[in-house]
Order: C-alpha cells, then sequence, then structure tokens
C-alpha cells in the first residue's frame, strides 16, 4: 500500500478522502493549503498527492509543481470542479498523471489512483534497475567490432530526443538496447515502457497508446489515460512496430508529427513528452512495397536506424555471453561454483543460432537448471547444440513412396508448438516468444492445427 498525500482547502472533502483511501489500506495525510503541502512534501515521501485545483486563492498547480520537483518525484491526479480543458491541458502540460472532476464516482478515483501508483512503481524499478545495472555495464557484454560498433552508437543517440528504429532478427536484443538507449539516457529516471504491437488487437492496442473516454466502447466504463501521456517524460518502445494494422499506422503518423494524442472517444488532444523508439524482425522497406506498412511512416519512425547484427556474425561474442548468463543463473540459483568446461564453450562457439542471444541464453538456462554438477560439460547442451544424430540439419534424410512433404511439414510444426505450449506452460506470449514467432502468427498457427481452443495469451 502506499503513502498518499490529499490536498484540499475543504475539511469536508479532506476528511471524506482520508476515509475513502484509507479503507483501501493506503496511508493517507492531508493538507488544506499550498504552504502546508509543501511542509509535508519536504519531510517525507510519497507515492502520489491528490490534490484539489482551486485552493483558495492559491492554485493546485503550484503543488504539483512542488511534488515533481522532488526525487524521486510522486505521481499527482488534480480534481477540480472546474473541469475545462484549459486547466486540463495545463495539469498534464505541468506533469499531473490525470485529472478527475467534481463530482466524481468513487470507483473511477480509486480505479485512476491504482494506476497512478502503478506507474509509480514502474517508476521506481526503473530508478533501481539503472542504479544496479549501470555500474556493472552489463548490457554491453561481448567484444566484437559489430557490437562495439552497436554500442558507440547507443551512447550517442541515448542524447537526442530523435525516433530510432531498432532492426535485427528475432532474439538478436532490440528491446535490451533500446533500454539501454533509455537508462544512458537523461530520461532515465523516468519509466521506460514496452509495448508489443503484435499481441493486442487494433482497438485495444489504440486504447492502450491513446488512451479513451468513458463510454468511448463497450466496458470503457471509466477515462484512460492512454501509455503515451502516462510515461511522462519517459521512453516508449513500440515492439513489433511492423505488426501495426494500417488503420493505426495512419493514426501513429499523426500523434508522432503533432506530439498530440486524442483519446479514444474524445474530441480533444493532449500532449505528451515520452520519447518513441520501435523495433521490428521485418523488413519494413519489403512491407511498404507488399503494402503493408507506410512509407511515411517508416521515414517518421527511422530518422535513425539501429541493425542488431545476428549472433552467428559476431561469434566471438558467444562465449562472453554465455559465460555472463551462466553467472546469472548461478547466482538466481544459489550455486556460485557452476560454469562451462572450455569443450563446452567450444561446442556453443561452432553452434549456428537461428534464435541468436534469446536462443542461446534458453540453452545456458536449460544447462545450469537441470545439471547435477558444477561443471557443465557437453552432455548438459541439447542433441542438436552437440551435433548429436537428432540433429535435423545432419540426420538421413528419408523419402518413401506416398511420401508428401507438406504433411510433413504441417506434423513438425504442430510437434514444435505443441512443445513451446508445453514448456511455456499453456502461456501463449511465452510460446510464441520460444518459437521466435509473433503472438499474432502463433495464435494463426494453433488455430490451423485446431490448438487454439483459448484466447488468453
Amino acid at each position: 500500500m502506499a503513502r498518499i498525500l490529499v490536498v484540499d482547502d475543504e475539511l469536508s472533502i479532506r476528511e471524506y478522502l482520508e476515509v475513502l483511501l484509507g479503507r483501501a489500506g493506503h496511508t493517507v495525510e492531508v493538507a488544506e493549503s499550498l504552504e502546508a503541502a509543501r511542509t509535508l512534501l519536504a519531510s517525507r515521501t510519497y507515492e502520489l498527492v491528490v490534490s484539489d485545483f482551486r485552493l483558495g486563492n492559491e492554485s493546485g498547480i503550484d503543488v504539483l509543481k512542488a511534488a515533481r520537483a522532488l526525487t524521486p518525484p510522486p505521481e499527482v491526479i488534480i480534481i477540480t470542479a472546474y473541469g475545462t480543458t484549459a486547466s486540463a491541458v495545463q495539469a498534464m502540460r505541468q506533469g499531473a498523471y490525470d485529472y478527475i472532476s467534481k463530482p466524481f464516482d468513487n470507483d473511477e478515483l480509486m480505479l485512476l489512483i491504482d494506476r497512478a501508483l502503478e506507474k509509480s512503481r514502474i517508476f521506481e524499478e526503473n530508478r533501481q534497475l539503472r542504479a544496479t545495472l549501470l555500474p556493472r555495464a552489463e548490457y554491453y557484454v561481448g567484444t566484437s567490432q559489430a557490437m562495439r560498433q552497436v554500442w558507440s552508437l547507443v551512447e550517442k543517440v541515448a542524447q537526442a530526443k530523435s525516433t530510432v528504429l531498432i532492426t535485427g532478427e528475432s532474439g538478436t536484443g532490440k528491446e535490451v538496447v533500446a533500454r539501454a538507449i533509455h537508462m544512458r539516457s537523461p530520461r532515465a529516471a523516468s519509466p521506460f515502457v514496452p509495448v508489443n504491437c503484435g499481441a493486442l488487437a487494433e482497438g485495444v492496442l489504440e486504447s492502450e497508446l491513446f488512451g479513451h473516454m468513458r463510454g468511448a466502447f463497450t466496458g470503457a466504463a471509466s477515462d484512460r489515460t492512454g501509455i503515451l501521456v502516462s510515461a511522462g517524460d519517459g521512453t516508449v518502445l513500440l515492439d513489433e512496430v511492423g505488426e501495426l494494422p494500417l488503420g493505426t499506422q495512419v493514426k501513429l503518423l499523426r500523434v508522432l508529427q503533432e506530439r498530440r494524442v486524442k483519446p479514444v472517444g474524445s474530441s480533444r488532444e493532449v500532449p505528451f513528452e515520452a520519447r518513441v523508439l520501435a523495433a521490428t524482425n521485418r523488413r519494413l522497406d519489403e512491407e511498404v512495397k507488399a503494402g503493408r506498412f507506410r512509407e511515411d511512416l517508416l521515414f517518421r519512425l527511422n530518422v535513425i536506424n539501429l541493425e542488431l547484427p545476428p549472433l552467428r556474425a559476431r561469434r566471438e561474442d558467444i562465449k562472453p555471453l554465455a559465460q555472463y548468463f551462466v553467472g546469472r543463473v548461478a547466482e538466481e540459483l544459489g550455486r556460485p561454483g557452476l560454469h562451462f568446461t572450455e569443450d563446452t564453450l567450444a561446442l556453443l562457439e561452432a553452434y549456428a543460432f537461428t534464435g541468436n542471444v534469446r536462443q542461446l541464453q534458453n540453452i545456458v538456462e536449460r544447462a545450469a537448471t537441470l545439471s547435477d554438477t558444477e561443471a557443465l560439460g557437453p552432455d548438459s547442451l541439447p542433441p542438436g547444440v552437440r551435433g548429436a544424430s537428432e540433429n535435423p540439419g545432419t540426420a538421413e534424410v528419408q523419402i518413401g513412396e506416398g511420401f508428401s512433404l507438406e504433411r510433413h511439414l504441417d506434423e513438425l510444426e504442430r510437434r514444435f508448438l505443441q512443445e513451446s505450449l508445453r514448456r511455456s506452460a499453456g502461456v501463449k506470449m511465452k510460446a510464441a516468444q520460444l518459437l521466435g514467432l509473433t503472438f499474432r502468427s502463433l495464435r494463426y498457427r494453433l488455430a490451423k492445427h485446431g490448438l487454439g481452443d483459448r484466447d488468453e495469451a
């Protein structure tokens, strides 16, 4: 539960909110004026401030400024009986999480508070992650010339505000690089919010990105601030941006051009400050030629292109990556002696990782978790990595009378789908990641083989 400061010049409102929020388990303190609020903000740490827009002759905007100047800054919700567009925009520009008008609905207010506190939690996790990771430079594992060039470019683009398009095969670490850009930037203390554009239906995705108004569609019981606004001055990663439907592409292009969003069902536009990064494993120039991606949006996203090389093109990074991953798993398992033998590392260096760094990480975690010894020898690796006969690339091909390649490939695909569901305990998003597929592609293939009885991710 959180510590919340309520600022209102009306005693009845202060007492009402103190009881309402207290019943929800929060620690609530109240202030009747700007001066009292400043005193409390200077002496205590709050996750959230709920302030009236009008405080007699004073303004809740001054409470907002005082709160957002703190380190770390609490989120702020403005409550006002003067719910004009001008006051709302003023509050949002000054860094308010959102606003709500009197008389307010209790459930709507509590939902808004829960979301603001969730953003505060993400902010704190990012701050702690930055403090933990940056001194150890864990993002910069690898010595290849290709990755040195990548990290050099990361350092340069981190200081800019431009949109960066991160491209590369599935599993090359595009989100890791995006997070590194964020954490090396002046925005590092603010949230980093990844959005998987391939995992959400078109209407849901627009609501997530841009927000929506109450009653905009079935189930929209209250106003909701979209990710682009709620991220504040942080960073939003549009992962799998090549999966965006054409209708959403049009709206996103205008949003990026104008730096303003129009929530679904609203007639007003709200400015946003977040930096936008995008990532894809698709060749967007080819998608443009095929009519599946807008050329003008590609130009807008591709201000700076950062292409990640596949792991097979930088084999000298396999050993340090494997050692880093096994060290991390050893720490999690409480087995500090875990290590790969030299012959095991040689096998890893010789293997063609079609799933890139993500596949290497999965192999290392499997080996470390299943091994009964501290030294991880060749037997700890999957047969395909060891070059055993189970490797489909080296197995003898048998083609008999009545053989059907299409039927054979369908059966193989079905088996891989079933195995991915087994390993992911039925969590489809994780199954898609194991197979290097988008969620949308996995869902199509499951339906094709009659395995998609449930729609949950």
